[in-house]
């Protein structure tokens, strides 16, 4: 009866562990926003080269959260820095941004409250949306992206210092595998919006999660863009039917 009862126990820690899904958005990496090369070491990566800014995806459907999002591009940041971007439709699933797994093998726990709350913070204080769509970008908004997907790293896979001026991305200062700094970036700007985190508001972000593929950092569009985008497809709607 001890050792039934103590499995009981154990699977049902493991279960627990994992993010419940808000929804699934069907999506895939069509190339980049606003971005640059950066390189990096930590997080599984040794002085390589890797594209930091956003990775524009294609959305093509949903359930659930998944649905609020419209069919079409969808700009977002790379949250895991060993995976590559799915290279066809995926369904990935939407998770609270603190119920997303970090890095596998690495951290392995969820990214939790504090570290999340920092990455809203973040996205809502500095996050440009014409950094999103397609090319031409001027040098300062890809400067600009590459520092953001800089801070984003550095939130993600170092430990969470005394306070918001431990951040550095041009250290790592964590112990082992974990950790992150880089190079070949605006790391000053990356730095500077890292200590100015801890008492601003908000964006309400999510993650989208797949095993095996890149997992993504987005914004949920705001309702009112949301009703904006319901009323063109009804006057998209209506012209059809009149014509």
């Amino acid at each position: 009866m001890r050792t039934f009862f103590i499995t009981i126990v154990l699977v049902t820690t493991c279960v627990a562990a994992r993010a419940v899904p808000v929804g699934t958005i069907d999506i895939n990496h069509t190339g980049y926003g606003a971005s640059g090369l950066l390189r990096v070491w930590g997080g599984g990566i040794d002085g390589s080269y890797v594209t930091g800014g956003i990775y524009m995806l294609d959305k093509t459907d949903g359930t659930g959260e998944g649905t609020l999002w419209p069919n079409g591009p969808l700009g977002s940041f790379c949250i895991e820095l060993t995976e590559s971007p799915p290279k066809t439709t995926f369904p990935y699933d939407v998770v609270m941004l603190e119920e997303a797994h970090n890095p596998t093998g690495f951290l392995g726990e969820p990214i939790g409250s504090q570290k999340a709350g920092y990455l809203s913070e973040l996205w809502d204080a500095f996050f440009d949306p014409k950094w999103v769509g397609t090319s031409p970008f001027t040098s300062q908004q890809n400067s600009d992206a590459e520092a953001f997907a800089a801070a984003v790293w550095e939130i993600i896979y170092e430990d969470l210092p005394a306070d918001v001026n431990g951040w550095d991305v041009t250290v790592d200062g964590t112990t082992g595998d974990l950790g992150f700094r880089c190079t070949s970036a605006d790391t000053a700007t990356a730095n500077q919006w890292l200590w100015s985190l801890g008492n601003g508001s908000k964006a309400n972000t999510r993650a989208l999660v797949y095993d095996g593929w890149q997992d993504f950092l987005v914004e949920v569009p705001e309702p009112a863009t949301i009703a904006l985008l319901g009323l063109g497809v009804l006057s998209l709607l209506r012209r059809k039917r009149r014509a």
